[in-house]
């Protein structure tokens, strides 16, 4: 049998650390911990990548600690505007979805425009047409809130201000999530899904749903889900830069990931990490901010869940 691994993010940067307290530390990895559990129970029981990782990123977009599904920020107008994107390295299909409110699993949204249409991105009212015609229920806004987030919002609201998930303003470290994986049969799929930047105005559209920019997955190379500052990492292309370097210059998945994440990203000023995962199982986490939530679990018997560095 070969090798088979998940791994999962919920935002580069984090709560500095001396803001952590050891209550909130213990449920992040718990969320973390139940989240990978949940995607590595797919890949055990012979499941596929693509399962595995949409599973996943359910999970964390259930919860309210991360800036996904039901912990999503508030926008300038005080409304919730959700991306994700989910993409199978077998087939080089995906799914994508913006600018999307109400709907609580957006990577199972992104997932149907894969499957169910002849499209890869749907936008905004588009996008929720598709979902009203395909029976998602449409939560209400109190489904969304989370107190924590209002006051974050309340802080910089009527100003120009916007707040990226990891910036070190206030204790305001809240992240995407994501999810990428290899299967029992090699196949590896990537799943990314964010609430975007506080008091953000627009409509705008950060990295997580773009194929090649926060979201990628290629049998022939690594799947990617990504985390950070968006307009530098659409810029950087950094989840297809990745699997270039893998391509092209024969950069194994760890040395392509640091070299993006450490030298090339920095170069224009960006910043956040990445997980990664090879058709081998060989898992890639790297990240240049004070922490990542991360973790991963593999059929070799490792299993970690980490914020710190």
């Amino acid at each position: 049998m070969r090798n088979f691994s998940i791994a999962i993010h919920g935002g580069a940067g984090t709560l500095v650390k001396g803001l952590m307290t050891t209550e909130l530390e213990a449920e992040y990895k718990a969320a973390l911990k139940q989240a990978l559990d949940k995607g590595y129970h797919v890949l055990e029981t012979g499941g596929s990548a693509l399962d595995a990782v949409e599973t996943a990123v359910k999970s964390l977009e259930d919860t309210p600690l991360f800036n996904a599904g039901k912990g999503a920020v508030f926008t300038a107008e005080g409304t919730h505007e959700m991306d994700a994107c989910i993409m199978d390295g077998k087939t080089r299909n995906a799914g994508a979805v913006s600018l999307v409110t109400g709907i609580k699993n957006p990577v199972s949204l992104a997932r149907d425009v894969m499957d169910n249409s002849y499209h890869v991105f749907l936008a905004g009212e588009g996008a929720m047409q598709f979902a009203k015609g395909r029976g998602y229920t449409i939560e209400s806004p109190e489904y969304f809130y989370d107190e924590i987030r209002y006051q974050q919002w309340q802080g910089i609201k009527d100003s120009e201000t916007f707040q990226l998930d990891h910036s070190v303003k206030k204790d305001g470290k809240f992240g995407t999530v994501g999810a990428v994986a290899c299967d029992q049969d090699g196949n590896i799929a990537a799943a990314t899904s964010t609430g975007g930047m506080t008091n953000k105005k627009w409509g705008r559209v950060g990295d997580s749903p773009m194929v090649g920019a926060g979201n990628y997955a290629n049998n022939k190379t690594c799947a990617i889900s990504c985390t950070g500052s968006g307009e530098f990492f659409i810029r950087g292309v950094v989840a297809y830069d990745v699997a270039s370097l893998m391509e092209h210059k024969n950069m194994s998945l760890k040395a392509a990931s640091e070299e993006v994440i450490h030298k090339r990203i920095l170069e224009i000023g960006g910043d956040g990490g990445l997980i990664a995962v090879d058709a081998n199982g060989n898992i890639a986490m790297p990240f240049n901010t004070e922490g990542m939530y991360r973790g991963f679990k593999t059929s070799q018997g490792e299993e970690t869940v980490l914020i710190y560095k």
